[in-house]
Parts: structure tokens; sequence; C-alpha cells
């Protein structure tokens, strides 16, 4: 970057700071600390919703998404606007009538202890887990524009934002979020316009959109049906977005602390549910414009030389290693044909706009083709990087965008883009440390504690806890590398394996009330836990097929299974029992 864009970037960066840790001032107890003494209006509890949700993975992995994979990607959101009237329906009234802290406090007054203890570790585990991804994105960053160490990377920004989230709480997370939206909004926006202002004069925004089209890349609905019936192992399609996606929305924005904290700030339930449903209104159609900024991205490489690797620092690595020839040559053919799709994409273009349809065929098949042996390339030079000879990491989906930016984009925008994956980082990381801090210090230190503690300590020792998981997430994202075809993609699959049993425990506790037995419910969420699990390995290693989505109704309805059937055991225990 040059200096005007590190200006730019430095000066964002300092703004929000300074104007988190002005609006931070809020009273020395929990009540202040993790939940702004609940005071929201509607509209902070929105942003601060959706500050939490789009973290920089949304906007550094989302992108090359669709690079890769098409827009299809969108259809896991489909799910979403249905869980947030479900959950101001039936959420939202118990957890603000009982004042609670966390959403876990719930299970208690309902089950038992151990219920409410074993559901805010599964919490703990699987959001300490993705933060630590989350974190890991940010450090990409620096990490390709400076060539820094990632593991020096990641404990420089894991600081940073450990400094950040402990001086703020609740109030800082949420203000702060307010201005970074502002401006990530503004700059996704100018990256949009810049994308469709650099493709060629007589290509316009519909021509860009006709190229991306015919190449597969606005896959936006997907049935998930081939010839030989459903394909279960297809990741997104349209009923894995509404079904999956709507039992894990339905967990995350319900069961899951790092949201329910967020709109437990609101100043009354009416506030919490407007907000909530804002956000099933907005997050579909923000998610989609993300994604086609990367098959704008696409389209653009059509037009112009793209890499045949994103990640440079992993180019550095095969052309370093006995495998630099063949890469080499690939690189050759790889451009070679990148000259022969300009040509075919600007034939497509003018009979596109001629209305020669004939032409318009032939040259769609052209690019097809010709689309299908640079995908080949690629997929072989990905594979020589994952082999024993360059040890590298064949995942470049996350680079994608951000290799755009920093060789095309004008200075001073190149250093607000990366400003804005910087924001977008400390917002969600913040208000999910936070979480994690306050299900510590409530769900775990003030049940288990025999110490009497005033106000003020216990504001003290939730700093504490705040330090505790900042330093977890930053050993997390130590081990980042690998984990999927994109970032965005990681954290999902992550939040699956857990949110589905979390999402069954509380629609137990919720809908069957005559299941009054914790001990029911607690093995049944083990039980649960483990037969997810099982199929999430049975589908990693290709014994049956199955996309992640289709985890979280497993787990929910394995957990309700188990609880009725351990219901009518435990029942019939206790009535045999001796007097």
């Amino acid at each position: 970057m040059n200096p005007v864009d590190w200006i730019v970037l430095i000066l964002t960066l300092l703004c929000t700071i300074i104007y988190g840790l002005y609006k931070s001032r809020t009273t020395h107890t929990l009540d202040g600390y993790f939940l702004s003494n609940r005071s929201m209006p509607w509209g902070l509890v929105l942003l601060s919703i959706m500050g939490t949700q789009a973290s920089a993975i949304t906007f550094l992995s989302a992108p090359g998404q669709a690079y890769t994979d098409g827009m299809r990607f969108v259809q896991y959101y489909f799910g979403l606007p249905v869980a947030m009237v479900v959950i101001c329906i039936f959420f939202v009234p118990i957890f603000s009538k009982l004042k609670v802290y966390t959403a876990y406090e719930y299970l208690e007054n309902r089950f038992d202890g151990k219920t409410r203890t074993l559901t805010s570790f599964l919490f703990l585990l699987s959001r300490g887990l993705s933060t630590g991804i989350s974190v890991f994105a940010p450090s990409i960053i620096l990490s390709s524009l400076l060539g820094w160490n990632i593991y020096w990377t990641n404990i420089f920004m894991g600081g940073l934002l450990i400094i950040y989230t402990m001086s703020g709480g609740a109030k800082a997370v949420a203000y702060t979020q307010q201005l970074q939206l502002a401006i990530i909004f503004i700059g996704m926006f100018l990256a949009a316009y810049m994308v469709v202002n650099m493709l060629p004069k007589n290509v316009g925004f519909l021509d860009a959109l006709h190229v991306s089209g015919r190449l597969g890349k606005l896959n936006v609905i997907t049935t998930g049906f081939t010839k030989d019936g459903f394909n279960w192992s297809d990741q997104y399609n349209i009923w894995s977005g509404i079904i999956g996606g709507f039992f894990l929305a339905l967990s995350y924005f319900g069961t899951d602390q790092s949201q329910v904290g967020r709109y437990l700030t609101a100043r009354s339930i009416t506030q919490s549910r407007i907000g909530l449903l804002m956000n099933g209104l907005v997050k579909v159609p923000m998610q989609f414009l993300i994604l086609l900024i990367g098959a704008l991205v696409f389209t653009f490489y059509q037009f112009n030389k793209a890499p045949v690797f994103f990640n440079q620092t992993q180019v550095t690595k095969i052309e370093n290693s006995l495998l630099r020839d063949s890469f080499y040559l690939a690189q050759r053919a790889f451009d070679a044909l990148s000259v022969q799709k300009q040509k075919a994409v600007v034939a497509f273009s003018e009979a596109l706009n001629s209305g020669n349809k004939l032409k318009e065929q032939e040259s769609t098949n052209e690019l097809l083709t010709l689309q299908h042996r640079s995908d080949s390339l690629r997929t072989k030079v990905k594979s020589w990087i994952n082999s024993s000879q360059v040890n590298g990491d064949s995942n470049d989906a996350n680079y994608i965008f951000l290799r755009f930016v920093v060789d095309y984009l004008p200075k001073g925008l190149v250093g607000l883009l990366i400003a804005i994956i910087f924001l977008a980082s400390w917002g969600s990381i913040a208000a999910a440390i936070n979480s994690l801090a306050s299900c510590s210090m409530v769900d775990f230190h003030k049940r288990f504690t025999k110490k009497k503690e005033t106000s003020e300590d216990q504001y003290k020792l939730s700093k504490r806890y705040t330090l505790v998981w900042g330093v977890f997430c930053i050993i997390v994202a130590m081990f980042t590398y690998n984990v999927g075809n994109s970032l965005i993609e990681a954290v999902n699959v992550l939040g699956s394996l857990f949110y589905g049993v979390i999402l069954g425990v509380f629609l137990v506790a919720f809908f069957f009330k005559k299941i009054k037995n914790g001990s029911a419910v607690f093995w049944a969420a083990l039980l649960g836990e483990g037969i997810v699990l099982l199929v999430f390995a049975l589908a990693k290693y290709q014994v049956i097929s199955l996309g992640f989505l289709w985890l979280n109704p497993i787990g929910a309805f394995t957990v309700i299974g188990f609880a009725l059937l351990l219901n009518q055991v435990f029942k019939k225990d206790m009535q045999v029992a001796p007097e």
C-alpha cells in the first residue's frame, strides 16, 4: 500500500476506537458491562446484531466464495427471516421477562444446574473456536500486505482486540458497530462501483451480469436435485438453506449469547423485536450484494489477467520448491488461456449487444470451454501447493477479493477497504469475546464461587475473563490454516456441529412442558452431540453424503427425541424407586 492508503487506514481505525471509548462510559456493574444497562433503542440493537454477525470473514471471504462457487451461498440465509419471527414470538419475551444476563440462566430455572452448565459449555466451546477463526481473518490482511509472519500477526491483531474489548464492554461494542457498519456499507458500495467502472467502455453492469451468469456464477437458486435424485451432500441449495438455515439461524440468534446479549441490551421487548425483525429483512439482501461483488470481480478477471493462484505467499513457496518449473509452465498456460478468454468475452459482449443469437451461443460455448481448462489448471496448482514438496495452504478463496483490492483499486480506496475488514473484525470479535466473558462470569463463576463479591469486584473479574478469552482466541487462530474451502464456510461448519444440539435443549424447554426432568434433557444433549459429531465424521470421510447445514435439524430433533424417550425412562425409575 502507498502512504495515502496507510493514512486513510490509520485515521479510520483511530476515529472508530476513539468514538468507541468515548461511548464506553457505563456503570461498573454486570448490567452495565454486559448489557449496557438495558437502555439501547432498536436501531442500535439492529446495527449491533448485524455487526456481530458480519465479521471480517463476511467481507473478506464471501466475495471469494462467489468467485469460486457462484452466488448459491446466499441460500444459506433463506431460513433467517422466518427464524427472526419465531424468536420474536417465543424467545424474546421469556429472556426479557426473567431479566437474565445469559440465555442459559433460563435453563436452570426450567430444568437444573447441570443442563445449564452443559449448554453454556457447548456455547463457550463453539463460540471460542469460531472467534479464533475470526481473529485469523484480519491477520491474513496484515500478513499478506506487510509480509509479516502470520503467527506474530495473530498476536498483534488479537492484542489490539483484547485491549479494545476490555476497555469498553457492551455499550462500546454497540456504538462502535454503528459507526463501523456505516463505513463498511460506503466502502463496499464504492468497491462494487469501481469493479463495474473498470470494465471496458462498451461493457456495462448488465453485460457483466450476463458474463458471470453464463459462466455459472449467478446460480442464486439451486434445487439440489440431479438426475439421480436429491444430492444430500450439496452444501448450498434452497432446501438446505430454508430448512437447515432456519434451524441454524434459530439457534444462532435465539440461543447464542453473542447475539442474545445484543438484543438483551434493548430498553424494551418491543425494541428487541423490531431490531430482530429488521435484521431478518436486511440480512439476505446485504449478503446477496456482497456475493454479487465477488461475481463482478470474476467478470472483471475475464477482461483482465488473473493470477493462477491468489495467495502470493504460497506462490513464493512453490517457486522455491522442486515443483517451480511445473508451476511456471502452468502459469504460462493459464496466461495464454486468459488472453483467449479476453477475446472470447469481448466477442460474447458484442454478440449480446447486437442480438446475434448464433454468435452469442458460439461465444458462450467457447467461454465455458476455456473456463473449464482454466479451472483445471488452478486445481492442478492447488494440488501441487498442498503436496509434501511444498507443504502449503491450497485454499486461496480468502485472498481473491483482497488481491483485487490491492492490485487494481485507486489510492485511498485501498486503505478504506482494508479498514473495512478490520472494522468488521473488531465489531464481531469484540461482541463475541464480551459474550464469552459474560457466560464465564454468570454461568460459571457466580454459580460456583463461595466468595462474597461486590459489583465492582464482579466488574473487574469480567474484564479478566475478557482477557482470558481473548488469549484463547489468539491460540485458536494459530491453528486456522486448511480449515475448509473458505473461512466463512469453516465458521458455519463449526457452528453447525453445536448449534443444533443447543437449539434442541431450548426447544424442549419452550415447547415440551411435560418434560421437567433435567437429567433427561442433560443426557439427551450429550447423546445428541455425539450423534452430530458421528454424522459429521461419516460425511467428512464420505461414508455418507450430507451437507453440513443438515446437521442443525439433526441435532435439534435428536435432542428432542432422546429427551422424550429418557423422560419416560426417568419417570419409570422414579415410580419404582423404594420409599
